[in-house]
């Protein structure tokens, strides 16, 4: 298992932090669109869109993480993570 100190240790590049942080902040938007949409009485089609929304949004974070690890934690030499680890990281989000 991975520590924190190892993870925070094997920091992704900014570049990818950004782009995570952003798509959490449009999650954000959905989540709180989905709440007004319920809170007004939409129908159950225009609510299930939205969630499958954004499930899918948060689906896409995850697999950019995933996907940035595989690029800079497996590369570094001092690695955190072994394949394996990433690869069960991955099999999490199916």
């Amino acid at each position: 298992m991975v520590s924190t100190e190892q993870l925070s240790a094997s920091r992704l590049p900014e570049p990818v932090l950004d782009d995570i942080d952003k798509r959490l902040a449009r999650l954000e938007g959905q989540v709180r669109g989905l709440r007004r949409i319920i809170s007004e009485g939409a129908g159950c089609k225009d609510v299930i869109h939205q969630v499958a929304a954004a499930s899918a949004a948060l689906d896409k974070v995850g697999y950019r993480l995933i996907a940035a690890g595989m690029n800079h934690c497996i590369n570094e030499p001092d690695s955190p993570m072994t394949s394996d680890e990433l690869e069960q990281l991955f099999l999490k989000l199916s």
